[in-house]
């Protein structure tokens, strides 16, 4: 019989327990002090004095004895045993003090209640046929010494029934807090796992979530809320240091709700946020709850539907349009090489021409996004084919544009489709001769192949000594149809940057200190793509 058989255990267990060492003592100590000052024989008609006093003196010490041995019920053998003992020594003492008049059976029906509060079933109702068993019998056993308590009977048969009854009570009313108990253990553990889950929800979402109080001190940040502003750790600091353009936005939005808070950027490489707020009532003090989504992912994701609808549309009257543009662009031509054209209209064949070639050049790169094929990586040795790409580059190079190329000591590895590289770097070499010829008079590249320190991942940077990217364009350059060219499409680096992403790698714009531009692609690791 373990501690699984006890009706109650654990906390609730040990507060009944010390309840019923508590009244056994102050039944013992009243006791004691009772035939310590000689009332015993003015108030009881004791039948047996000698025995009552030593009853009492012997109940008083085995309680303190018990009080400070039995701690906790641990053990249904343990609080039986207590109980049993307890019920026989008060029907002792019932016996001694003469019977029902002493009003120590009051005392057994309490005691036998308190005991089946630890006790379920039968093993209950065991303590409580003890007693009653006990005071049927000893008024019975009283009545053939002393013919007057033969009255008795009745008062002895009420109380034995009376010990069932608060046994049967007391069972009843403890299953009852048992599954009340059980109910609001698992309400609580459902609620703890809600909280959890919430927790994790929040901790996982993409949407940066912040908890500010009136000081702007974070309560709570889930980790895209840190990502999205480029920290670490923000729990238990005040906001206005660390984010200061949304402190303000958190301003304007105080002293206007209606208004719809401006997008910001919280660092120079971080995305574009749009911030929301939403006042958290509390009793006391009044929380703000921060909302940051990144509208750069929904700005890309409608650039993409944009596009590919584009592409849609161009595939279905590319036809129909390079037709005419190919008539356009002939007829030019040949009205070029006309000798009775003058110098002026040879300059307007030479513009009609042009802008043919461009127009053609933007529907074969919508095409070309239109029909991308899906990338087929394959493993590279990354050192082995920058050396060969560049050689074959520069075997096709004029003589005023030169390439040079820098490499790790090492094996660089990873995986990607190489005509898709191919395609990538030729877009970034292009463009980085194009604009360091505007600058100097030598056009120059460079291409720098490491292992990143903190990643451990392979980098390809494409420098250039042009004029660099202007910090007000940064943001758009790898927008589709942006170009600060005339003859430009705005496609080279929007292509350029998705053929990379189906790659798994990553292209990003570094200006360079000394001037001039970085392109630097970040690969995927080898294992990483199957």
């Amino acid at each position: 019989m373990g501690a699984d058989a006890l009706a109650l255990s654990g906390i609730q267990g040990r507060r009944v327990l010390r309840l019923y060492h508590l009244y056994r003592l102050t039944i013992g100590l009243a006791l004691v002090l009772l035939v310590s000052s000689d009332l015993d024989q003015q108030l009881l008609d004791l039948h047996h004095p000698t025995l009552f006093r030593n009853g009492s003196w012997l109940y008083l010490i085995l309680n303190i004895l018990v009080t400070f041995t039995v701690r906790q019920p641990r053990r249904l053998t343990q609080v039986f045993s207590l109980a049993l003992v307890d019920v026989i020594l008060l029907v002792g003492l019932f016996y001694a003090a003469g019977g029902t008049p002493s009003g120590i059976g009051n005392l057994i029906i309490v005691a036998v209640a308190i005991a089946n509060i630890l006790l379920r079933g039968r093993i209950g109702l065991l303590i409580a046929a003890v007693a009653a068993i006990g005071l049927i019998y000893l008024t019975f056993y009283l009545s053939l010494a002393n013919p007057a308590a033969a009255a008795q009977y009745v008062q002895a048969g009420a109380l034995g029934a009376l010990c069932f009854a608060g046994a049967l009570f007391v069972q009843a009313a403890t299953r009852r807090l048992q599954l009340s108990e059980s109910l609001a253990e698992q309400r609580a553990a459902d609620v703890r796992n809600l909280e959890t889950l919430n927790a994790l929800i929040i901790e996982r979402m993409r949407t940066g979530i912040l908890v500010l109080d009136d000081q702007h001190r974070v309560l709570l940040a889930n980790q895209g809320a840190l990502t999205l502003l480029g920290r670490e750790a923000l729990a238990g600091k005040i906001l206005d240091p660390h984010a200061p353009e949304l402190i303000k936005r958190l301003q304007h939005w105080l002293h206007n709700p209606t208004l719809r808070p401006a997008n910001l950027k919280p660092h120079a490489d971080g995305p574009m946020l749009q911030p929301s707020f939403i006042p958290l009532q509390g009793a006391e003090q009044r929380h703000i709850l921060v909302f940051l989504d990144d509208i750069s992912q929904i700005a890309q994701q409608a650039q993409q539907l944009k596009l590919a609808a584009l592409g849609r549309l161009t595939a279905g009257i590319a036809h129909e349009i390079r037709n005419p543009l190919g008539a356009i662009s002939h007829a030019a031509q040949l009205l070029q090489e006309s000798e009775d054209l003058a110098g002026p209209d040879q300059r307007l064949a030479q513009i009609i021409q042009d802008h043919s070639r461009r127009m053609n050049l933007v529907i074969e790169n919508v095409l070309q996004l239109s029909r991308r094929r899906q990338a087929e990586p394959q493993l590279l040795d990354l050192k082995y084919w920058l050396h060969r790409f560049a050689s074959e580059f520069r075997s096709a190079a004029p003589a005023n544009q030169q390439l040079h190329l820098e490499t790790q000591a090492g094996t660089l590895q990873t995986r990607m489709d190489p005509h898709q590289l191919n395609q990538v770097l030729t877009n970034l070499v292009q463009n980085g001769l194009r604009y360091s010829a505007q600058h100097n008079a030598l056009g120059q590249v460079w291409l720098r192949l490491f292992r990143d320190p903190e990643s451990d991942l392979p980098v390809l940077e494409v420098l250039d000594d042009g004029i660099g990217v202007p910090d007000e364009q940064v943001q758009h350059i790898f927008e589709p149809f942006y170009t600060t060219e005339n003859k430009g499409t705005g496609l080279g680096l929007y292509i350029s940057r998705e053929l990379c992403e189906s790659n798994q790698a990553r292209l990003d714009y570094k200006p360079r200190e000394s001037g001039g531009s970085c392109f630097r692609v970040t690969f995927a690791h080898p294992r990483k793509l199957s």
